[in-house]
């Protein structure tokens, strides 16, 4: 399974704005992502950028205003602006954005804007000031209401020195909202998917806890590929440092307890649950008040079985239909596929994603995984070791089928 961006045409319109430096990151980032990138560079964009920058990082073309009256002349807009799978400005001026909303098409840009008819992703970009008058304000409101995807703008320190909003959004948030645009048709669109991640954090005083080694990337990762299949997307996440993909509705939690109340909330409205999360099985039973002191000599802790999540979906599902799909994750130092199985079928899984922790270059921490999937139905798959990104993808497959079935 390819992402959105795979061999997928875009325009990238980069006009006059000193974020025009992170235009080029952004079209270096689509190239790398697969994407066929095309640039178009307004006369202002010019004195900041030059076309040898985007030529550099897309190995395409990249357009001025000359380009427009050249040999191509009067069909260069016409082919740009129908082949285009997606058209991102980025940074968009102040400027720009009045002449797409009134319609104004007086460069390449614009006219071909003007000739697109594919998802449009501007990226506002200009001082505080300017972005808050109403007459941008009254632009940006008329091109939402066509179905222009707004990118931003974020908060911070502007070319002006002020402190304020109007900078660009980073390249790789931008590509995020790239990916859910043009995720809007996919398999998955109208679904609704639950996904896990990440670790607990289980108290033995207010400063210390029972935790794990997980890191969350599998779990975001397969956020990320339900959102690139166009589902709405709602991650529960435990205690990570990770950015949230763009388009997911994120809610954090700490505790076994926490995450079990935040996925019996999710699911009355889920087609699938992927419970990648990698949840504490015990917790102190009796947490201290107040930070325990070595003075006190060695505490006895003692334990109690947290919450078994996936045996509360189970019965929550045999009641109500819902998730139609689950999914669980087994994390195994011994006897892999023998625990797999077994928690397959006690928590009445579709699927269940097995891996052996004690590999050194796969599981915790690291970017890559290599994975058994067990199905309900017998089916066992032996996966070599891949990006978190390649499993997730292929998880998510699973997924799709299920749910078409």
């Amino acid at each position: 399974m390819a992402t959105p961006l795979k061999d997928k045409r875009i325009i990238l319109g980069v006009t006059g704005s000193i974020a025009c430096y992170k235009a080029a990151e952004l079209a270096s980032k689509l190239a790398q992502a697969g994407a066929l990138v095309d640039v178009i560079l307004t006369q202002a964009a010019t004195q900041f950028v030059t076309q040898l920058t985007f030529r550099s990082v897309t190995g395409r073309g990249a357009y001025v205003e000359a380009d427009l009256w050249g040999s191509e002349g009067h069909v260069l807009h016409i082919s740009l602006g129908h082949s285009a799978d997606l058209l991102a400005i980025a940074p968009a001026s102040a400027n720009t954005i009045a002449k797409l909303a009134h319609g104004i098409a007086d460069n390449l840009l614009t006219v071909t804007a003007l000739a697109s008819r594919c998802p449009l992703v501007i990226a506002p970009a200009m001082d505080g000031g300017m972005y808050t008058h109403p007459a941008t304000q009254a632009n940006l409101e008329t091109l939402r209401g066509r179905g222009a995807v707004i990118a931003g703008p974020a908060e911070g320190h502007l070319a002006s020195g002020q402190q304020g909003i109007g900078r660009m959004l980073e390249p790789q948030e931008l590509l995020g909202h790239i990916r859910m645009a043009l995720a809007q048709s996919g398999p998955l669109r109208g679904c609704k998917v639950v996904v896990t991640a990440g670790g607990t954090q289980e108290p033995i005083d207010p400063v210390r806890s029972i935790t794990n080694r997980s890191s969350g990337k599998q779990g975001f990762a397969v956020a990320q590929a339900a959102l690139d299949l166009g589902a709405e997307v709602t991650l529960i996440a435990g205690p990570v440092s990770l950015a949230t993909p763009v388009g997911a509705q994120r809610k954090d939690v700490s505790t076994a307890q926490e995450m079990l109340s935040a996925v019996l909330a999710a699911i009355p409205a889920a087609d699938a649950l992927i419970m990648a999360a990698a949840v504490a099985d015990f917790r102190p039973a009796h947490p201290a008040e107040e930070k325990i002191k070595r003075a006190g000599g060695l505490p006895e802790i003692r334990l109690e079985n947290t919450p078994d999540i996936l045996r509360e979906v189970s019965n929550y599902k045999a009641a109500h239909g819902h998730p139609r799909v689950t999914v669980g994750f087994a994390a195994e130092s011994q006897n892999l596929l023998e625990n797999a199985a077994a928690k397959l079928h006690a928590k009445s899984l579709d699927l269940i994603v097995a891996n052996d922790i004690s590999a050194g270059d796969a599981g915790f921490a690291v970017d890559s995984n290599r994975v058994t999937l067990l199905e309900a139905d017998g089916n066992v798959e032996n996966l070599p070791l891949m990006g978190k990104d390649e499993v997730a993808e292929i998880v998510m497959e699973r997924v799709v089928r299920r749910l078409g079935s």
